[in-house]
């Protein structure tokens, strides 16, 4: 699927701590705040085949030099423009889509993850976990203590008690905070290390971590001057990129170079987010009707179709599928614009080529799926049911799939199953009460103990996920 926006719960939340966990790749430690993302439902995602299966080859090599490769780490691209990229639960690494279009190698982007892979192998997340929660514990004791001071001063007339009281709160406050901001200039040079060392270990270049990290200097330079550099939670940019330069300048592939057909895939995935995310004049801009290149044709068949000129979108589509025949995200597009532009019976055949090209992509698998419950011909619900409930199988916190196998269920006459796939669809987007209401619903439907009521009945009990209120 296309550049599909979802809102997906993750298991941990976004807190702020676990933003604030030298997680984010800027020398200097910004707040992420995900654009779209609605309050207590986690960040705006971005869901596309193309993109994540070049970002997971990416890393691949990567989390295998750091003894990662069997922990099933994902790739999650997050519906913002800045360039940032953070890891925030230990299973995923979350790129902002402006990090992919502001990297305009691969190498430079594969720099960032490795960056973040050291933060995981590292295990950066649960140490600042347990640095955040003794600080916590050293404020309580300190704040406890001051006020004691306090209040004796206070009962004894004497200010000078009172004031040493004042002091014993906010002193030790101080030098907790410099103390754990440290800790996190700490993991942050430990990830640019580990980061240099698995590029070396997988024949990489760390030259595009090093560039990435010089363009942050020369924007924050300004921003930093003055600033305390006992108050930052990332390492002065200055210093930590003469640091990260001696590293990588050691390396025996900092001069090696992107394979072509490697950044040929990453000027496609540049090309379709700019396409879909960017408007239609900044999208000419950057791919002028003179840029005959495939990515240029690629992201004006997209703006194409996205405003409304379907004929001439599928005519420039044609052009790519003939130029790359085995391609399946040009079926993937022919079909997502046949279906958008109301034409969801032209749609099958595209998809069904995309989805044998990919090797039955779950999310290309939703959008077949889609189409034929869109085509409302009551032929196709039995394929529709098996490809929709084989796509959520292996993407269970896909809200789309659940959606669409509820029509289908709805259409075909079993109620029950399409009020637990309704009711697990509400649960994805967060709409905790919906799936409640739901989900009850359905348990009326089916035999008590059967496997459907069953889920049924864990979506009633379930909590919210953390960061969700319950509603």
């Amino acid at each position: 699927m296309l550049l599909h926006i979802a809102l997906r719960k993750t298991t941990s939340g976004l807190t702020a701590a676990a933003v604030a966990a030298a997680l984010a790749i800027a020398p200097v430690l910004t707040p992420v705040a995900p654009a779209r993302a609605q309050e207590n439902k986690g960040p705006a995602i971005l869901r596309d085949t193309e993109s994540e299966q070049l970002l997971r080859e990416y890393t691949r090599p990567i989390l295998r030099a750091a003894g990662l490769e069997k922990q099933n780490i994902q790739m999650v691209i997050i519906n913002d423009s800045s360039f940032n990229a953070f890891v925030a639960d230990g299973r995923r690494i979350f790129v902002n889509y402006g990090a992919i279009m502001q990297s305009e190698t691969p190498n430079q982007l594969i720099g960032v993850l490795a960056h973040e892979t050291g933060h995981l192998a590292g295990g950066h997340l649960s140490k600042l976990r347990e640095q955040l929660a003794q600080a916590q514990t050293q404020m309580i004791i300190a704040m406890l203590l001051g006020a004691g001071a306090m209040v004796a001063g206070a009962a004894g007339g004497g200010s000078g008690l009172a004031n040493a009281g004042a002091a014993a709160v906010t002193g030790p406050q101080e030098m907790i905070r410099r103390s754990l901001l440290s800790y996190q200039r700490q993991q942050e040079e430990n990830a640019d290390r580990a980061g240099v060392k698995f590029l070396t270990a997988t024949g990489q270049s760390p030259k595009g971590m090093y560039e990435t990290f010089k363009r942050f200097t020369s924007e924050s330079l300004f921003a930093a001057r003055g600033a305390d550099p006992y108050l930052q939670s990332h390492p002065m940019p200055a210093d930590r990129v003469a640091s990260l330069e001696e590293l990588a300048r050691a390396s025996p592939y900092w001069d090696k170079k992107d394979d072509p057909a490697l950044q040929m895939r990453h000027d496609m995935m540049r090309a379709k987010i700019s396409a879909f995310m960017e408007r239609q004049d900044t999208v000419y801009r950057r791919y002028p009707l003179s840029n005959t290149s495939l990515p240029g044709r690629y992201a004006r068949a997209i703006a194409t179709y996205l405003h409304g000129d379907l004929n001439n979108a599928l005519t420039q589509i044609d052009g790519l599928i003939q130029a790359q025949p085995n391609n399946a995200y040009f079926y993937e597009l022919r079909g997502q614009a046949l279906l958008e532009g109301g034409r969801p019976n032209d749609a099958i055949a595209p998809l069904h080529k995309a989805l044998a090209l990919s090797n039955n992509a779950p999310l290309i698998e939703m959008l077949l799926g889609q189409a034929l419950v869109a085509t409302d011909n009551k032929a196709h619900t039995d394929e529709a049911i098996a490809i929709l409930r084989a796509a959520v199988s292996r993407e269970s916190e896909a809200p789309l799939g659940y959606a669409q196998l509820a029509m289908a269920y709805g259409r075909k006459g079993d109620y029950a199953e399409a009020d637990l796939a309704s009711a697990q669809a509400a649960y994805l987007r967060g709409d905790n009460k919906t799936a409640r209401d739901l989900a009850s619903r359905a348990k009326t439907r089916f035999a008590v103990g059967t496997p459907g009521w069953v889920k049924a009945d864990d979506i009633v009990s379930a909590k919210p996920m953390p960061g969700q209120k319950s509603n």
